[in-house]
């Protein structure tokens, strides 16, 4: 089905649209566009109001009453209100699953526990550099609806799932992705096994000829280069590996000399005094931060804490003990971190990632490392672990050499 035959098909319905953010404001431009019937709904009130019907506030799902409803990812599928929806006949959906079914060409799909992103730009960045056209997107930021007539035949496409995306879906990417599951968002699911659950939706309705392809380990003879860690060489081999038969020897050592890392994930900011910091903002779970400090050849200065989001922080005890020299802390995980270190590990605690950065900057001496890794989601302070990275990178950058 072509785009503009899938929104004549919607013509006469009335569409809700649940979450009015980064991925579904295209999708709301695109419907509007069209000239269909459209209630933007969300429990914030956005800065820009949509050019249409809207109910915002606490109230934001009630009579829910749209034929067709497009749900945020973010937003649980069987809440109360879109259960009583489902009932009297209504359609649940969202814009990657739409996606999905008018995508014209081949799609790969990529999720995990950790590695997701950085997994799915080393997969752009090879097909890029084999002269393919690639167009990235999905909970890596970019919706991709809006761009489906853009997209042609021989192109691919390369999309991030998140497990609230995937939790409602019933169609698989041609080639999928599975960089791992371990505990995470338990703030959200239910429990592990629905959070497991979705994640294995990346692969459950694949058909006969599609790939699946789990973590990799290595590239013979193909090192990855301005990149740290070993868990950074595996996303490059499974990006690989995932493109077997599809690009070339040269694409691969290209991309191995040339890709520069993703922001947010053990990136580079400066040298002061001696001292390096790097920005891990990435790591929102206890996992991502273990493979972090595995990065490093030597102690850290350990900037961590966060929003809670319910996952056991007990793993995370023996890389602190082996790989930091002091653990400076600030949000609501504190206690559970310093738990997890136990009383080898000196701590200091702070009230906000400010403090956390000078209280840093004055414990370290030239040849220390101050990394931020913080092990937990960043909702007590910043909108995203984005706002977070930069926060941080904005609070190194003032820094006195």
């Amino acid at each position: 089905m072509t785009i503009s035959a899938w929104l004549q098909s919607l013509r006469g319905k009335r569409v809700a649209v649940l979450g009015y953010g980064i991925s579904n404001r295209p999708l709301v431009t695109l419907l509007l566009s069209a000239g269909l019937n459209v209630c933007v709904r969300d429990r914030s009130v956005p800065g820009d109001l949509p050019d249409c019907e809207t109910r915002f506030g606490a109230d934001y799902l009630a009579e829910l009453s749209e034929d067709v409803i497009f749900r945020s990812p973010g937003i649980r599928p069987d809440l109360p209100e879109i259960a009583d929806a489902l009932s009297r006949g209504a359609l649940l959906t969202s814009e990657m699953e739409v996606f999905f079914r008018l995508c014209p060409c081949p799609v790969i799909g990529v999720t995990g526990s950790d590695g997701k992103t950085t997994t799915a730009s080393l997969i752009a960045a090879l097909l890029e550099a084999d002269g393919k056209t690639v167009h990235l997107g999905g909970n890596i930021g970019t919706p991709l609806l809006d761009k489906v007539p853009l997209i042609a035949p021989e192109d691919y496409a390369v999309v991030e799932l998140s497990s609230f995306q995937l939790m409602t879906f019933t169609e698989s990417p041609h080639i999928a992705v599975l960089t791992n599951i371990t505990p995470n968002h338990l703030d959200w699911h239910k429990n592990f096994d629905e959070y497991a659950s979705a994640k294995t939706n990346i692969f459950r309705f694949q058909k006969p000829g599609d790939r699946l392809v789990f973590d990799a380990n290595s590239v013979a003879g193909v090192p990855l280069k301005h990149v740290l860690g070993e868990h950074n060489r595996r996303h490059f081999a499974t990006a690989v590996e995932a493109l077997g038969g599809i690009i070339s020897r040269e694409a691969i050592a290209r991309v191995a000399e040339n890709f520069p890392g993703v922001p947010h994930r053990l990136e580079f900011i400066r040298e002061v005094k001696g001292v390096k910091y790097y920005n891990d903002s990435i790591a929102s779970s206890p996992d991502r931060t273990i493979a972090g400090l595995e990065a490093f050849g030597q102690r850290v200065i350990l900037i961590a804490g966060g929003k809670d989001k319910g996952i056991p922080y007990d793993a995370l005890g023996p890389a602190l003990r082996e790989k930091v020299k002091l653990l400076v802390l600030n949000g609501p995980t504190s206690e559970k971190i310093v738990t997890a270190a136990g009383t080898s590990v000196p701590n200091k605690r702070c009230g906000d990632l400010a403090e956390a950065v000078r209280a840093a900057s004055e414990a370290a001496e030239a040849g220390d490392i101050v990394l931020l890794s913080p092990a937990s989601t960043s909702f007590d302070q910043f909108r995203n672990f984005e706002e977070r990275g930069e926060k941080f990178r904005e609070l190194v950058s003032i820094l006195e050499n």
